[in-house]
């Protein structure tokens, strides 16, 4: 039984949770320190954990039913939906944790709506919404909007009302310079995956882009953005802890010199050094290690972004 749930933790995509984790702790702390309802954030925190995985899970469903209609996973990666295609787990187990998933984050959503009234449904609704309609957003090429929207001012602005009551514009500029990076850890995904989604016939920005050199470029467009938004903060609250997040633009150039080499080839491994730890150790080490890069920048990002709250008089 242990070894199940670890496996599918393992294919809900675990090492991606720090992504929600750590940006629930940014605003976490700043709630906090207007003096709200730590029990509601924790229990925000396993709500919306759970709802992730979840997302991750119904993601490689949907990819699974796309391509077994589409190639029969002809150009696609072995990295797609492995465990599926290998016969390690069927469509309806993976359907059923699915379930299990979302039921945990619907009884952690009763008890906030217990406490909190009926905001949290109505946020619950709206995060619901891009779940159920995040295929239309990726035909769209509009998935990075979907998960800036969801893992941005949504959860930022939840968390901050179950805690503290009220919303707040300067939670929403929080929000969006941490969200950038959340957005970089999607876009490096399907950067990576560019082949496999052409093959499906998935319409990602990088695929509506449709070059992988602009994409790059892209990609070091939205770099530049997070760090102007660091100066957005600067500004706005006087807190110049927060030019710590300066400190991580090397490992943003490291990040995307990685995904440069990908393009030309795709079994290079990028050169790490103890500061690019954690890494897993995976069947697919040039792939994952790209996105472990992008996953960890964006821990430390909103790592110092939380030590610049918690600095703050």
């Amino acid at each position: 039984m242990i070894n199940r749930i670890l496996f599918w933790l393992n294919n809900s995509r675990l090492f991606s949770l720090p992504m929600t984790i750590m940006s629930w702790l940014v605003v976490f702390l700043f709630a906090s320190k207007n003096d709200g309802n730590c029990i509601n954030g924790l229990v925000a925190l396993v709500g919306i954990s759970f709802a992730h995985l979840a997302t991750n899970l119904f993601d490689d469903y949907l990819d699974y039913k796309r391509l077994s209609a589409s190639c029969g996973f002809d150009g696609a990666p072995l990295s797609k939906c492995s465990y599926i295609r290998n016969g390690d787990a069927k469509l309806s187990e993976l359907l059923f944790v699915i379930c299990i998933y979302l039921f945990i984050a619907v009884i952690c959503g009763g008890y906030l709506t217990f406490a909190c009234g009926a905001v949290v449904p109505l946020l619950a609704i709206i995060g619901g919404v891009i779940v159920i309609s995040y295929p239309l957003f990726s035909s769209c090429g509009l998935s990075e909007a979907a998960v800036g929207i969801a893992f941005g001012p949504l959860l930022f602005e939840g968390v901050y009302y179950v805690m503290c009551r009220e919303f707040s514009l300067f939670v929403l500029i929080l929000s969006l310079a941490v969200v950038v990076f959340t957005i970089v850890l999607l876009y490096v995904h399907t950067l990576l995956d560019y082949d496999g989604d052409m093959a499906a016939e998935k319409k990602t920005l990088c695929c509506r882009i449709g070059n992988k050199s602009l994409s790059l470029k892209f990609l070091g467009c939205l770099l530049s953005a997070g760090y102007v938004l660091v100066l957005s903060l600067v500004y706005l609250s006087k807190n110049y802890y927060f030019l710590l997040n300066f400190l991580t633009v090397p490992y943003a150039i490291q990040l995307y010199g990685a995904i440069y080499s990908y393009n030309y080839d795709k079994f290079s491994l990028p050169e790490t050094t103890f500061m690019n730890f954690p890494m897993e150790k995976t069947d697919t080490p040039a792939f994952h290690q790209r996105l472990f890069l992008a996953r960890n920048l964006m821990i430390y990002f909103s790592f110092f972004t939380a030590q610049a709250i918690v600095l703050s008089d």
